[in-house]
């Protein structure tokens, strides 16, 4: 299974840059909040248990993973929703957007302005999302054919070894579950979380359309609201 490059890392080796740590903090914390919505106690709610392993993975305080949580109290806070956009970039590639907001009218003319202005656009509903599969995606940094086989038999759909890494692939629904297994394993996982997945990578041709996609890749990670950013195009 492929869809695992380039951007994957760029994004976090930006997410662990200390000069965008804060704003990575209020990304994960605006969807600790959403995910709080249908349950404060993680053991009861997978959706918060795994922002919340983001938030840990980020090395995001404890301290500030319980306001987000306390968020979900607070008459006051301004409520959070959970918006998921398409687009095309250069070359054609598909863009999915994953925002959490508390205001769309504000968020939908960022992320297309972010889009516009780098030689993508804004797609209807549906448009891009059907070459995507939304998945689990587990990294363990380990590697060698023992781990692949742990891996397999813990009820992973895929795995594959990446620059010095193994990228795991699950159902959705299995994320948690195969992640728990993976550790009582003893295997050291590095991350976990659910990603729209491409079914098949769009290969870019030329670095100079290569360097267009990351620009535009960058310009909608960069926007406040959104949390997460998905593309077809192999960056390898």
């Amino acid at each position: 299974m492929a869809g695992h490059n380039k951007w994957s890392k760029i994004k976090r080796d930006k997410g662990a840059n200390d000069a965008k740590r804060g704003a990575v903090f209020t990304k994960i914390g605006n969807q600790i909040a959403i995910a709080a919505r249908s349950g404060t106690d993680p053991d009861m709610n997978p959706a918060l248990a795994m922002a919340i392993e983001k938030a840990r993975q980020a090395n995001m305080p404890k301290d500030n993973i319980q306001r987000s949580i306390d968020r979900v109290a607070d008459k006051n806070a301004a409520a959070m929703e959970e918006v998921t956009y398409e687009g095309y970039g250069p070359g054609g590639v598909g863009i999915i957007v994953e925002t959490a907001t508390d205001n769309r009218n504000r968020t939908l003319p960022e992320v297309k302005t972010a889009l516009v202005k780098n030689g993508g656009r804004i797609a209807d509903a549906g448009s891009v999302m059907f070459q995507f599969t939304r998945k689990g995606v587990i990294r363990v940094a380990e590697t060698g054919e023992d781990a692949l086989l742990t891996i397999l038999d813990a009820g992973a759909e895929d795995a594959s070894e990446e620059d010095g890494e193994i990228i795991v692939y699950t159902d959705a629904k299995e994320l948690m579950k195969v992640r728990a297994a993976l550790v009582e394993a003893g295997l050291k996982v590095e991350g976990a979380e659910l990603q729209y997945v491409p079914n098949t990578p769009v290969e870019i041709q030329d670095e100079e359309t290569g360097e267009k996609v990351m620009k535009v890749l960058d310009a909608l990670d960069d926007l406040d609201d959104v949390v997460n950013v998905h593309t077809n195009a192999d960056l390898k």
